[in-house]
């Protein structure tokens, strides 16, 4: 018989799972940010600061003593984490990265491929010139390549050199040594990555277990499409055909929705526990999510479990946005209450509040919105700024 999970239970599973229920407040250090990673998987980068680096918020929403000095001396000294391409590019714990040598070999002619229908044939003259610089010259930025004569743009105008980085990277054969304004530096993965992280070889099977297991572990429970989605390094097939080889250790569970409708049919190890009892609780305070985290990474889950649809506005011309450009989902306990649009100006000193978004039935309580200006005031304290202005109708009034 299959059990069902019910929906309250299976929420602070999943958090638990995602680090989010552990004291925020507890020193973390950098062994601890170390182990915080590799539990959750990764931590998405991406280039938009309208309050703070997508990597840092993830991490600090988790753990307010985090220190970005430590995530430096991970990335660029120790070489204890590394980064490269999870579903985007993520920061990942080195102790994978035989794993990614795998995913390396299936872009390599995946990229090729489109590549040269992009840019045409002979494009990928510049490869061997462009590695053979850095493996002679040592690290780059993409801008030191730059021809005189090439004009500047957006992906599809990218000189042939930062053609060749972004191949060399994404296959692993160049890694990022260090961001410089947070522009790549590439070096030879050799270079980067310590010697142990690139051996023993693992054979196909075993980089297919590990991708799936690995997966599992952190989300709890899953479709076979969700363990295939969590890295991105293996194909929905491949999962499934994962899960159908390995029945004895797992079991068939269904998950209760947020809405109460029918339940979804998942797959869980056989030693899942069904209760919330051995999660622990997650922190009552309140908490500004990126837009990036990976809780809310898959759109479709967080709807089914949270009752909460998010999607981010970005390329959403300004007049069809619902919300705004950039907007942080709102953390309460185990539910999802709501969004916030805010914006740090540095130069005036400030975190401006544009506008809060509560979810039906949410109130905006004298002890809810207390906890949420605390939360800002961390954030802002985070962030480098002294003050927060709310601007006038910010609570929709």
């Amino acid at each position: 018989m299959t059990n069902l999970i019910k929906n309250a239970d299976a929420r602070r599973i999943f958090l638990a799972k995602q680090g989010l229920c552990a004291p925020p407040g507890r020193l973390l250090g950098k062994d601890g940010l170390l182990q915080l990673i590799h539990n959750i998987g990764f931590v998405q980068v991406d280039s938009i600061a309208t309050v703070e680096r997508a990597h840092h918020q993830i991490l600090f929403s988790r753990n307010q003593t985090y220190r970005r000095e430590h995530l430096a001396v991970l990335l660029e000294k120790d070489g204890e984490l590394f980064e490269n391409w999870t579903h985007d590019a993520s920061i990942i714990p080195s102790l994978f990265y035989r794993y990614w040598k795998h995913k390396f070999r299936r872009e390599n002619d995946r990229i090729l491929e489109r590549w040269r229908r992009w840019q045409g044939e002979g494009f990928d003259t510049s490869f061997e010139e462009t590695y053979e610089r850095i493996a002679k010259g040592g690290a780059v930025l993409s801008r030191e390549l730059k021809s005189d004569d090439h004009e500047s743009g957006g992906w599809w105008n990218w000189h042939p050199n930062k053609t060749a980085l972004e191949y060399l990277w994404r296959t692993g054969k160049v890694a990022i040594a260090r961001r410089e304004n947070f522009q790549k530096v590439y070096d030879l993965s050799e270079r980067v990555v310590p010697s142990q992280h690139h051996e023993p070889e693992v054979d196909p099977y075993a980089f297919v277990d590990w991708a799936c297991r690995s997966a599992l572990t952190r989300l709890g429970f899953a479709t076979h499409g969700e363990i295939a989605a969590f890295w991105d390094l293996v194909s929905p097939d491949e999962a499934k055909a994962w899960v159908e080889a390995h029945r004895n250790e797992l079991r068939p569970i269904l998950i209760e929705p947020a809405d109460g409708g029918k339940p979804r049919a998942c797959h869980a190890f056989a030693d899942f526990s069904e209760t919330r009892d051995d999660a622990p609780e997650p922190p009552a305070r309140l908490r500004v999510l990126s837009p990036f985290d990976p809780l809310i990474r898959d759109r479709n889950r967080t709807e089914r479990l949270f009752g909460f649809f998010y999607r981010i506005e970005v390329f959403v011309p300004e007049p069809k946005r619902q919300y705004g450009y950039y907007v942080f989902p709102l953390l309460e306990g185990d539910r999802l209450i709501g969004r916030i649009d805010m914006k740090a100006d540095r130069k005036a000193g400030e975190l401006v509040v544009r506008k809060l978004w509560l979810e039906p039935g949410v109130k905006p309580s004298t002890g809810r919105m207390e906890r949420l200006d605390a939360e800002l005031s961390r954030l802002a304290r985070f962030t480098g700024v002294e003050e927060i202005r709310y601007l006038d109708g910010w609570r929709g009034e």
